[in-house]
């Protein structure tokens, strides 16, 4: 129903070349909750002034509506002229605020104060200064993976009174990959390979087990020293650990347990990339109809997100061509 009333009322359709212009056939005016109080005064003012013949009445009134038809002409031109140019929406989490940046001019020689930008519940108040360019972000809430558009956005005033709204409405072509939301608690990343094999042991790197001794260093931690076998009159010894080695790491949709649902598999898998990445190991990512090799790194992690985003687990492989694009 919305869809419908904008595509016939402001000729919304789909997103507009850039830079979008706010001409006179794009800007509507209408009195505000204020302007339509200010309109029945007035009217009552006329009503009393007509009955009692009142000269100060009729003078006021008059003078009173005067103010408020020139304040739509300013709530007007505040809005008019303005160009509106898409900049670009970083990935976020499912969750967190997808941040929308435009990029808006004022041509005019005069300042555009008590402006608004609103979208997908956002906003945001921002004001132009004379014939400067400002860029306007946008914070609007998420709550499904994939790719957000920022789909119908409105500018508008009620300056300088409060009592006219003028607005204009457009679709800029702007749009936001939402990841999926890591899982809070994940589980440690699984020890394996994408060859199948298991992480190695690694003697004298590690804090797991308990390896042996050697002798003692001048660097060795006191915390390492045996001082057990000191006491019983042994040389200066140093306790030696091992652990697991840092090898490739598979994240496999199939190695999930059965127990998780489609979104709750995508976030654990989320949460171990993101977790490989901190760790500074290789991870290959396998998913139903898509293999990622193993890899690290900004472009592997942002590679590796793009697939979880654009999975549709009954569907088969990646079907979202903007996100195979990026």
């Amino acid at each position: 129903m919305r869809g419908a009333l904008d595509r016939w009322l402001f000729h919304l359709k789909v997103p507009e070349t850039a830079p979008i212009r706010l001409t006179q056939r794009r800007i509507y005016v209408l009195p505000t909750s204020a302007g339509f109080g200010l309109a029945a005064a007035l009217l009552a003012m006329l009503v009393a002034s007509i009955n009692y013949s009142l000269s100060l009445g009729f003078g006021l009134t008059f003078l009173i509506a005067g103010v408020a038809v020139a304040s739509i002409v300013h709530a007007f031109r505040n809005l008019f002229g303005l160009g509106v140019q898409p900049g670009r929406c970083a990935p976020v989490f499912c969750g967190d605020d997808a941040r929308f940046v435009l990029r808006i001019a004022n041509p005019r020689a005069a300042r555009r104060p008590a402006l608004r930008l609103r979208a997908l519940g956002g906003r945001t108040d921002f004001e132009l200064a004379a014939s400067d360019t400002a860029t306007v972000e946008l914070a609007c809430p998420t709550t499904l993976r994939g790719t957000l558009p920022a789909g119908r956005t409105i500018l508008e005033t009620t300056w300088p009174l409060g009592l006219i709204r003028a607005w204009s409405v457009f679709v800029p072509d702007l749009d936001c990959i939402v990841y999926p939301k890591p899982e809070a608690d994940a589980p440690p990343l699984p020890a394996g390979s994408p060859g199948g094999g298991s992480g190695h042991r690694e003697a004298g790197e590690g804090d797991d087990d308990f390896h042996g001794l050697r002798p003692y260093r001048d660097s060795d931690s006191p915390r390492h020293v045996a001082w057990k076998a000191l006491a019983r009159g042994a040389p200066m010894l140093t306790k030696q650990y091992t652990g697991l080695g840092g090898g490739d790491v598979l994240l496999g949709w199939n190695d999930l347990p059965p127990a998780l649902d489609d979104e709750a598999r995508l976030s654990r898998l989320t949460a171990w990339i993101l977790a490989a990445e901190r760790t500074g190991r290789r991870y290959a990512l396998r998913l139903p109809g898509t293999y990622l090799d193993a890899g690290q790194g900004d472009a592997h992690l942002h590679r590796c997100l793009r697939a979880l985003t654009a999975h549709r687990p009954h569907a088969g492989p990646q079907v979202d061509a903007r996100l195979d694009a990026r």
